[in-house]
């Protein structure tokens, strides 16, 4: 079982409008997971108002009609709770993962298991394993700076 990983706050990814991570999946392959505001991001009680445990949602960083990214490391683009596909536009319901327009119309973006406690974001999910803030390609837990061949011949 996957052990509970802290990654971030509720209150940054609401700030930030969105924060990216990478994991590595069951068969070892690096997958990009952006974290993406959900609602106003406030649960407001009889106590008073804390951080809503639903107000983040985790989905892979990419579009389900092409493997376009949302999040190459500026920001995904958001608008009226929904993320924009930056190729062809298709618009994905921040909450429920779900398109309903565009060239990815009728599909939902795989998510991944988070929980919120108390304001803060963690990964839950026995399927992948945290690697790092950020993207792919912006530091790899492997490498040691060998090369990735055996082969040193350049083309």
């Amino acid at each position: 079982m996957n052990t509970r990983t802290r990654l971030t706050t509720v209150e940054t990814v609401h700030e930030k409008r969105s924060w990216r991570f990478t994991v590595r999946d069951q068969s070892g392959e690096p997958e990009e997971v952006i974290l993406v505001p959900c609602g106003d991001g406030v649960e407001h009680g009889s106590t008073g108002s804390r951080p809503a445990a639903d107000s983040v949602k985790a989905w892979i960083n990419r579009c389900t009609h092409e493997a376009q990214r949302f999040d190459t490391g500026r920001g995904v683009a958001m608008r009226n709770g929904q993320i924009i596909c930056p190729r062809h536009g298709s618009m994905f319901d921040s909450c429920s993962g779900y398109c309903d327009n565009g060239e990815a119309a009728d599909t939902t973006l795989p998510s991944i298991d988070i929980s919120v406690d108390d304001g803060v974001v963690y990964l839950i999910d026995d399927e992948v394993r945290f690697v790092h803030e950020g993207g792919i390609d912006d530091g790899d837990d492997d490498d040691d700076g060998s090369p990735t061949s055996t082969s040193h011949i350049g083309f």
